[in-house]
């Protein structure tokens, strides 16, 4: 099984429809089981086309894409969070070639005000693969040490949801690098999730931010902030950075993760 995160920075790219094309060009090629995307972004006053998705929902305008390539064998799920930039309804999203048994889709922080920046929420998916069912959630978390939403809750949260799930995946953008010992990483660990980069028979240096970036203003480091959890120890073959200019261009401020699991 293969999977890939990516935290798409949605509309604040430049020559954003090409970074577009360029990652449904990749997801073709590399035929992923499972995608799980962040920052999915619309525009608020854009005309709705599909459910609660609009017309310049950058999930839509990947899908359109993937269509022209031939792929059209994706179901997908998205939700909108909240609103970012003013303008946008941001929210998550995940595909998968599987048939979606379920759908999930809830609050980690007090806050469940669109209107707020601040209010997180996670999507997420259960399929059956091989006769048995498997959940996976697209992650967007805050900031260690936010004392308006503090990230220990939203982990807490996150956990009593999918600690009933059989097996699951946690994929995503978690805003804590994995370098920085006692804050949210190693909280992360404390709740018996198990990070498939250390998993991984063969990885690379596992780098997904470099520098500055939105919400990172002051970041001068090479960070490891995406990570794909699961709740079981699993042979990972693979672990490895991607969009990063050196494994295909550059899409996003962040760059994403793909691993190739044995299930």
């Amino acid at each position: 099984m293969k999977l890939l995160t990516l935290n798409c920075h949605a509309w604040q790219e430049t020559n954003q429809l090409d970074k577009i094309k360029s990652l449904a060009e990749t997801i073709k090629d590399n035929d992923y089981d499972v995608i799980a995307l962040q920052e999915v972004s619309q525009s608020i006053m854009e005309k709705t086309v599909i459910g609660n998705m609009k017309k310049d929902n950058y999930l839509v305008i990947l899908l359109k894409e993937l269509k022209e390539l031939g792929v059209e064998d994706y179901n997908y799920f998205w939700d909108f969070a909240h609103i970012g930039f003013d303008v946008y309804e941001e929210g998550l999203a995940i595909l998968t070639k599987c048939k979606i048994e379920k759908k999930h889709a809830f609050s980690i922080t007090q806050s469940t005000d669109p209107e707020s920046w601040k209010t997180r929420k996670i999507v997420g998916i259960t399929i059956e693969y091989k006769n048995k069912p498997i959940s996976f959630y697209s992650c967007h978390l805050g900031w260690w040490g936010d004392e308006d939403e503090p990230y220990d809750k939203q982990v807490d949260t996150l956990y009593s949801y999918v600690q009933e799930n059989e097996k699951f995946f946690l994929m995503g953008d978690f805003n804590n690098d994995a370098s920085v010992k006692e804050e949210g990483y190693d909280y992360l660990l404390s709740k018996g999730f198990y990070d498939t980069y250390h998993l991984a028979v063969e990885k690379d240096i596992g780098t997904t931010v470099e520098g500055k970036i939105t919400g990172w203003d002051e970041n001068k480091e090479d960070l490891r902030i995406d990570y794909i959890f699961t709740n079981s120890t699993i042979l990972v073959k693979k672990s490895n950075v991607i969009f990063n200019g050196e494994n295909q261009p550059v899409i996003s401020d962040h760059f994403g993760l793909e691993v190739d699991l044995a299930l």
